[in-house]
């Protein structure tokens, strides 16, 4: 009976988050030739701007992250809606990834390449003490470069990350490929 319950569970745990995935990708809106031309951009606000959507996004990610984590670190800018809502779920603290030259005071920054250039993100020096089990947020998971330079910056600072969940994921781009060895959550997977 033990075993039937927990298949129960977990049947009814899929649907759940099968049901909240169908809801985001419905909601989500494509704008086409943005940031620039050749570009399908998945704008994620109409899910922001869904009251009942964002709250039930909060509460899966909450779910599957209570009691795990000490700190949620989001990515500018989008990341930072996403991150600020779940750590106030959770009743814990938010720490911001930044671009360089945002955050006042004494920083810490790592510069990455991109497929055009480079980026420098930065995070406050004393954004953490040490040992801290941090989750990384982001809206869309594409390249990866920041998300894996983000990472890396908060490991340098002392933190522990315990995974990476995105809104969205492009899995047609190797974001998920420069995470490799990292738990990663997406609640959409674009194909």
């Amino acid at each position: 009976m033990s075993s039937t319950s927990v298949s129960s569970t977990s049947v009814s745990s899929m649907s759940v988050s099968s049901s909240l995935s169908e809801r985001v990708d419905a909601a989500l809106r494509d704008v086409q030739d943005f940031p620039s031309p050749g570009i399908l951009f998945k704008d994620v606000t109409p899910v922001l701007a869904d009251g009942q959507l964002f709250g039930d996004v909060i509460r899966d990610l909450a779910e599957r992250r209570r009691g795990s984590i000490d700190l949620v670190v989001g990515i500018e800018a989008r990341g930072f809606i996403l991150g600020a809502a779940l750590a106030h779920e959770l009743g814990v603290g938010f720490v911001p990834v930044r671009k360089a030259g945002k955050l006042p005071g004494a920083v810490l920054g790592l510069t990455y390449d991109l497929e055009y250039g480079s980026a420098t993100v930065e995070i406050h020096e004393d954004a953490f003490v040490g040992g801290e089990r941090v989750l990384l947020v982001d809206d869309v998971l594409a390249t990866g470069g920041t998300a894996a330079a983000a990472c890396e910056l908060l490991e340098q600072a002392g933190a522990e990350v315990v995974a990476f969940e995105t809104l969205v994921e492009l899995a047609f781009l190797p974001g998920r490929e420069r995470l490799a060895g990292r738990e990663v959550h997406s609640t959409v997977v674009v194909p």
